[in-house]
């Protein structure tokens, strides 16, 4: 009672700017003298960030680590966990430098720790906010536990091109959802506290732009106008600052043609000046060195670059440490610039609370926080809130639990697949198989057959196998597998293919220009097609696939993603409607190759194309559709859902008069089911070209059968706002039509005409 009293009078909020005052005038008062007794050497020495471990994540290693931790020439450590190694190299910081400055210790934690949930992209299929901060509270409370104190997470990128590997980490095409599922990610690493126990440091990445990488090539150089940038790709950035994000990564690629590394523009006056960024700046995996390819200059030039622009810490390159003090004695740089550096580091110890105690996370009992069967159990239930349905012919699902079914294909009884590419400190042996997971359900007979090798091209198969592929390749022909696997199928009632990628074909360094099934399994799902039984086609992989064959052909399709350690008992229950399905894709599967970069937030051209045949002159393709196979924010349920027509408040609204948007959504089937309602918005006419249609709110509802609810959506002249030429972000009066919908496609509108 007290309390509320006090906020209606705005005394808590008073007082809480007075304690972060009084704490951050705390820190500055230790730091400060801290700094005072600090030699040149240890300063720079607090910018550097080496890697030691067993994980790989970058072309380079560093030597003689332990050598520069006990000379105070290093700031923190990558890719090193556990409590027995993490104690051993702090013990060496804060028992043998001469200023006991503890280190910090960093790994990609990008879907789980030991437990793991499916691949971030998979997570935004699930339109829940609260399952993916739960997610990011689970990886942080198990890495905490392992010693660590910081995540490479999340990864923001808006990202347009499935040829691109890295479209894995991400959250997909939409800066709206991208938006919230990056507040979502930081606050469940975060929490409120870093001092906490449970809590580890994010590191929003790649800044920025980094998912327009030209050709979906990773690694490659990115251009685009400053609208573009300001309107589609930095929102989920600015959204992660705005949570509260305590380190951002640079991107490897150019902006405006100055590597991120190097921006001054990007890394200082966006970022610190005008989005009010305060935490630091660390580089990615060697970026500083590779801006000499780039054509920036030798070593010490690049590093000069980097320290001017921004950047706080050089991870592995150690272009800072080799290079910084001969560039201050050569006038290069200031010492100034060192110390605002080396502050921002000693700042992220402060608040991570490891000047009051190094070994904060370092305790034995911490081993009972890792992989627990409640961190399974939560895994499983996010898995299933993850699985597409991208077709059901027939309602052939769910199955039915009885009769023989055929389990057939080289992912069906993997475990290393289902847990994905970066699977940071699990085991991938402790992981569900969809074979594992068919296994517990009574009543029905399995029939399994591998039917094809993941792929029979012996050169992807070894560079796959060289980076920890764990691809085995059946010693029978690949006839021989056909063969077995429809004779297997023909014995069946029905067909569950599962097919797709292995978990090195997608993630990062994983570029593909044929995004297809590789040829071994179309080849085989082509065959039990033939058989005339109907057939399943479970996908696992980690970007949109490109599967018109398939859509037309096979009686469903689940979308599975890598669905992570509890993959096979999520996708169990999907299958057999123990749950079900209802994810929504957040990026659109294209027919082809071809059509790509394809996306639903397109602008028309002058020239925009209506779908008739005969129209010559007009933006198209002769050979393919210019629409994508599922557009964004598709996805079936095992029921279905009628909407109603879109009714307004009001049809003329003016100033900051509130519109209210709302539809009746009725389960019209016969089993409950949860659906993501969809508002997009549509500014016909602006001093700028606008997309066709925005994202601007959604809701999940669940409803039983014959139930019925009625969703209302807010705006505000909030939601028109879009960045002109002068990037002002601005909202101007007009038409604009509100869209509600199932998906970005698929919609019921209504007009408004909003005046000033």
């Amino acid at each position: 009672m007290l309390r509320n009293v006090l906020i209606a009078f705005g005394i808590v909020c008073i007082t809480n700017a007075h304690a972060q005052t009084l704490q951050d005038s705390k820190m500055n008062q230790f730091i400060d003298g801290l700094m005072k007794k600090m030699t040149l050497k240890e300063k720079i020495g607090q910018l550097n960030l080496p890697t030691i471990g067993v994980t790989v994540t970058g072309p380079i290693l560093s030597k003689n680590v332990e050598d520069k931790i006990k000379s105070g020439l290093v700031g923190g450590v990558l890719n090193t966990h556990g409590v027995m190694a993490v104690r051993t190299l702090q013990d060496m910081a804060v028992k043998n430098t001469r200023l006991k400055i503890p280190l910090f210790f960093g790994l990609d934690v990008i879907h789980g720790h030991t437990t793991l949930f499916p691949i971030p992209l998979g997570l935004a299929s699930s339109w829940d906010m609260n399952l993916i901060e739960h997610s990011a509270r689970i990886a942080a409370e198990e890495s905490a536990a392992d010693g660590l104190d910081w995540t490479f997470s999340p990864m923001v990128d808006i990202a347009r091109d499935p040829r691109w590997g890295r479209i894995a980490e991400g959250a997909g095409e939409d800066p709206y959802l991208g938006a919230l599922v990056a507040k979502a990610m930081v606050k469940g690493y975060q929490q409120d506290d870093l001092r906490k126990k449970t809590s580890i440091m994010a590191c929003v990445k790649h800044f920025a732009l980094y998912g327009a990488a030209e050709a979906g090539r990773d690694y490659n150089t990115v251009d685009m106008s400053p609208v573009k940038m300001y309107q589609y790709y930095l929102p989920p950035y600015k959204a992660a600052v705005q949570a509260g994000v305590e380190s951002v990564m640079t991107s490897f690629n150019e902006i405006n043609g100055i590597p991120s590394t190097a921006n001054k523009w990007l890394l200082t006056d966006l970022l610190r000046k005008q989005w009010g960024f305060k935490g630091f700046v660390v580089t990615d995996y060697t970026a500083i060195n590779e801006m000499t390819q780039h054509g920036l200059g030798d070593d010490q030039e690049v590093a000069k670059l980097a320290l001017n622009a921004g950047v706080d810490m050089d991870m592995v390159g150690e272009d800072f440490l080799n290079t910084l003090e001969k560039s201050l004695k050569d006038k290069k740089i200031t010492e100034n610039e060192i110390d605002v550096a080396c502050r921002r580091i000693l700042e992220a110890k402060y608040k991570l609370g490891l000047f009051d105690d190094p070994y904060k996370n370092l305790h034995e009992e911490s081993a009972q926080q890792i992989f627990t069967e409640a961190n399974r159990n939560t895994a499983r239930q996010i898995a299933e809130h993850c699985i597409v349905l991208l077709k059901n012919n027939n309602q052939v699902l769910p199955l039915k639990k009885s009769g023989t079914i055929a389990l057939i294909g080289p992912l069906a009884n993997s475990r290393r697949d289902v847990s994905g590419p970066h699977a940071a400190a699990s085991d991938w042996h402790n992981a569900v198989s969809v074979m594992d997971g068919l296994k517990n359900i009574q009543g029905v007979k399995f029939l399994y057959s591998k039917g094809a090798n993941i792929t029979d091209d012996p050169l992807l198969l070894n560079q796959l196998n060289s980076d920890g592929g764990n691809i085995e390749t059946d010693n029978k022909s690949a006839q021989q597998l056909i063969d077995d696997a429809v004779a297997t199928a023909n014995q069946s009632d029905v067909v569950v293919a599962v097919l797709g990628e292995s978990q090195g074909m997608s993630g990062e360094a994983a570029s593909r220009t044929d995004i297809g099934l590789p040829e071994s399994q179309q080849t085989l799902l082509k065959a039990l097609v033939k058989t005339g039984k109907p057939v399943v086609l479970l996908l696992m992989n980690g970007r949109p696939l490109t599967i018109e064959w398939e859509s037309k052909n096979v009686s469903a399709i689940l979308e599975t993603w890598f669905a992570g350690t509890e993959a096979g008992n999520a996708i169990t229950d999907v299958l057999f409607g123990n749950y079900n399905p209802s994810a929504k894709i957040t990026i659109s599967f294209p027919y082809n190759v071809g059509q790509i970069p394809i996306y639903y937030n397109h602008k028309n051209t002058g020239r925009p194309y209506g779908g008739a045949p005969i129209d010559k002159y007009r933006s198209r393709y002769l050979d393919a559709p210019n629409d994508p196979l599922y557009p964004f924010g598709y996805g079936l349920s095992y029921t279905s859902f009628n909407y109603s027509e879109v009714k307004l408040n009001r049809r003329a609204i003016k100033g900051d008069q509130k519109l209210t948007a709302s539809v009746t959504v009725t389960n019209t089937g016969n089993l409950q089911g949860e659906e993501v309602v969809q508002l997009y918005l549509s500014d016909p006419v602006a001093s700028v070209t606008r997309a066709v249609e925005e994202l601007k709110g959604f809701q999940k509802i669940l409803l039983q059968p014959g139930e019925s609810k009625e969703v209302t959506f807010m705006l505000t002249t909030e939601d028109l706002k879009f960045y002109n030429s002068d990037l002002k972000f601005v909202w101007a009066p007009g038409e604009f039509t509100i869209h509600i919908g199932t998906n970005s496609r698929d919609v019921k509108s209504a007009n408004v005409n909003w005046s000033r």
